[in-house]
């Protein structure tokens, strides 16, 4: 049964003014990411000490963020040392439908993954690689307890896995705990993480990935409600680039954030540049506000955005879920779902992959395991996610930038049109869109692996 989530449908389409931020803090303080043209050193901490409470410094960026009166804003916007100081912005993660669905590389293929390119009908993957040697850092709520029950335990990096909260002021110190990334009540992270590795299925079945072999990291930035700030997620976004820098520097390194809000908070657009410097590449969701804009940082143009795709079979026999795709490269095969964020002007769409109706874990009661069929810019999102770390796999050396530019030249044109579509109650809908829904078009992970590998 179709089950609105009407309190997160806005997901990635809003972020509090600093009035409103005052408002949830008692009216008197404010939670501020302050950016520095110079380091922060100590003669610095101690006066803008004197101006607020300095919450957390993230040297690799210049950066720290601050619990201050409101008022006091502009005159630390002010001050020389400082090249930015904005009010810490909210960040969302959640699908905007649900609807309960009753080594896995050789597993079953469900309908996007054949839309993409990735597999067969069946048991048969239509690609040779499987992301073998890559890891991807889902940025996102974490991970279920019974994630064991979903994934093979080695596919999770349980060593590098953690989980940032704080932020926005309330607390205002962002900090990192090793475990509670395990322990998330919200399931986001884990549907997403399935998009990419696969996931097992009642009565033995083996559901297939889109890089099965990958290993994920989840890095919790997002609360228990699927929430969380732009500071939080900096913290995430500069602890994957260390890694990269560090301990996997022989290693590709992706990063899939199906999150996001309405404006791009300059600690992390920081994060974000220093992240792609140390050879992450980037992958975001596009946002599920349709006509009013895309989130961020998913129009960053550094960052890959994803927009929600959807299949024209959906819904219109027992089994679609599992069928095939006739012809995954026939654009008339697909529509752009209305949710989806449409490009406006100073903002970057790249690409659109399947986000509508898609399967995986979804525990709605904690400890019991169940599966649900997901909508939105978040599920997207992994899916691209998936395909640049196969594409990593063929050409290890891949650039964020040089990922981007094969994924928009590969991609399958879709331009504006309508599909009539069937709902999950049999009722067929015609849905629209124009040509700023699309991007490049259609993700196709047959042509991008080929790209890469020239």
């Amino acid at each position: 049964m179709r089950r609105t989530l009407a309190l997160l449908a806005l997901c990635l389409s809003f972020v509090l003014s600093p009035v409103a931020i005052a408002a949830n803090s008692g009216g008197a303080q404010i939670g501020i990411n302050v950016l520095l043209n110079t380091a922060a050193t100590p003669s610095i901490l101690d006066d803008l000490g004197t101006r607020g409470r300095v919450r957390d410094v993230i040297y690799e960026l210049n950066a720290l963020t601050m619990q201050i009166a409101a008022a006091d804003l502009p005159a630390i916007q002010a001050l020389p040392y400082v090249a930015s100081a904005s009010p810490d912005a909210t960040r969302t993660g959640a699908p905007v439908d649900t609807v309960a669905a009753t080594d896995f590389s050789a597993g079953l293929s469900t309908w996007d993954l054949d839309a993409i390119n990735v597999t067969d009908y069946g048991f048969n993957r239509a690609v040779s690689f499987d992301g073998t040697g890559v890891y991807v850092a889902v940025l996102d709520t974490g991970l279920v307890d019974s994630w064991r029950q979903y994934f093979p335990q080695e596919r999770i990096a349980e060593q590098y896995a953690r989980s940032f909260s704080g932020g926005g002021g309330d607390t205002g110190t962002v900090s990192s705990q090793p475990n509670k990334w395990e322990h998330d009540q919200d399931s986001h992270g884990t549907h997403v993480t399935s998009t990419i590795l696969g996931y097992a299925y009642p009565g033995g079945v083996n559901i297939n990935g889109v890089a099965p072999n990958a290993t994920v990291i989840p890095v919790k930035v997002l609360n228990q409600n699927g929430s969380g700030w732009s500071s939080v997620i900096a913290r995430g976004i500069v602890y994957v680039g260390d890694l990269k820098a560090g301990e996997l520097a022989g290693s590709p390194v992706v990063i899939n954030m199906s999150l996001g809000g309405s404006r791009l908070d300059p600690l992390e657009k920081a994060a974000i540049d220093y992240a792609i410097d140390k050879g992450v590449i980037i992958v975001a969701s596009a946002g599920n506000s349709g006509a009013a804009g895309m989130g961020y940082p998913g129009a960053y143009a550094p960052v890959i955005s994803v927009a929600a795709s959807g299949w024209t079979g959906e819904w219109t026999k027992p089994g679609w879920w599992y069928s095939n795709v006739a012809d995954p490269t026939d654009p008339a095969s697909f529509y752009i779902a209305e949710f989806s964020s449409r490009q406006r002007a100073g903002q970057d769409l790249d690409v659109a992959a399947p986000g509508t109706w898609i399967v995986g874990p979804y525990q709605v009661n904690s400890g019991q395991t169940s599966w649900y069929y997901l909508g939105g810019t978040s599920m997207a999102s992994p899916h691209v996610a998936g395909v640049v770390a196969l594409m990593a796999q063929a050409h290890p050396k891949l650039t964020a930038a040089d990922a981007e530019s094969i994924l928009e030249k590969t991609a399958i044109p879709l331009g504006a049109g309508c599909r009539n579509v069937t709902g999950s109650n049999g009722s067929v809908a015609e849905i629209c869109w124009g040509a700023n829904a699309t991007g490049a078009g259609l993700v196709d992970a047959q042509q991008a692996i080929a790209a890469a590998l020239q």
